[in-house]
């Protein structure tokens, strides 16, 4: 009789087969379960740290092919427009990574399974275990599948620059003066809060965001009204 991996959903979606699947699991390993548990038991920051450096690497390659015009700070705007924590964990949501975490008790009733911050950080620890098993080939197999359908326009890199900076330009272009960013929720533990932003002009919220700072969460917000500024042109 054969067993069925409990990950093939997770497999598929991210185009990967892993051979070893301890990498894979290490990767969805949170360190509030490890800490719960058994301190053998490692965690996922590690192939965290692996995923981002084999991530930066393969994206740059891809980019630096597929944009031969474009010169070496446009490529870095793209890059990293995907490689935020709001597209990495919306990439994270696509594929269904959440309910296959491992968290601690704590984590898991405040919503970790939801949390941006743990998503990104597990969906870039799960690349590292993609390199571990088996090495760039793996990376590129799932950058294919999962971030490729991602891949920022040159203009939304530039927009991502600086959207507060342009999203005050066109307030005050249509004399309407300040944005105004105000804080509606702050949520998780002190060393790993999540939060939603409002921005307003005048008295109309043109976009919400949210992030792992203060700062994310306002650029969230500002791309958001800054999108609804372009709508109505």
């Amino acid at each position: 009789m054969i067993l069925r991996s409990p990950y093939r959903a997770l497999e598929t979606a991210l185009g990967y087969k892993f051979r070893r699947r301890h990498w894979l699991e290490q990767a969805l390993t949170h360190p509030s379960y490890s800490h719960e548990h058994a301190d053998d038991i490692p965690d996922n920051q590690r192939l965290e740290f692996l995923g981002d450096a084999a991530l930066g690497l393969v994206t740059a390659a891809v980019l630096y092919e597929a944009n031969p015009d474009l010169a070496e700070g446009e490529l870095t705007k793209m890059r990293s427009l995907l490689s935020s924590t709001k597209a990495l964990a919306q990439m994270a949501q696509e594929v269904g990574l959440g309910p296959f975490l491992r968290l601690g008790h704590g984590e898991e009733i405040s919503g970790g399974r939801e949390r941006a911050s743990i998503l990104a950080d597990a969906l870039e620890a799960v690349i590292g275990a993609a390199y571990q098993d088996g090495a760039l080939k793996a990376v590129s197999r799932i950058f294919k599948k999962v971030f490729v359908p991602h891949i920022p326009t040159a203009e939304e890199g530039a927009t991502m620059e600086n959207p507060k900076g342009l999203l005050q330009e066109h307030a005050q272009r249509s004399g309407n003066g300040i944005p105004r960013y105000i804080i509606t929720k702050e949520e998780g533990p002190a060393h790993q809060k999540t939060f939603t932003i409002e921005v307003y002009i005048k008295d109309e919220l043109l976009g919400v965001g949210t992030g792992s700072t203060k700062r994310e969460a306002q650029v969230q917000a500002a791309l958001h009204a800054l999108k609804k500024f372009t709508e109505r042109q």
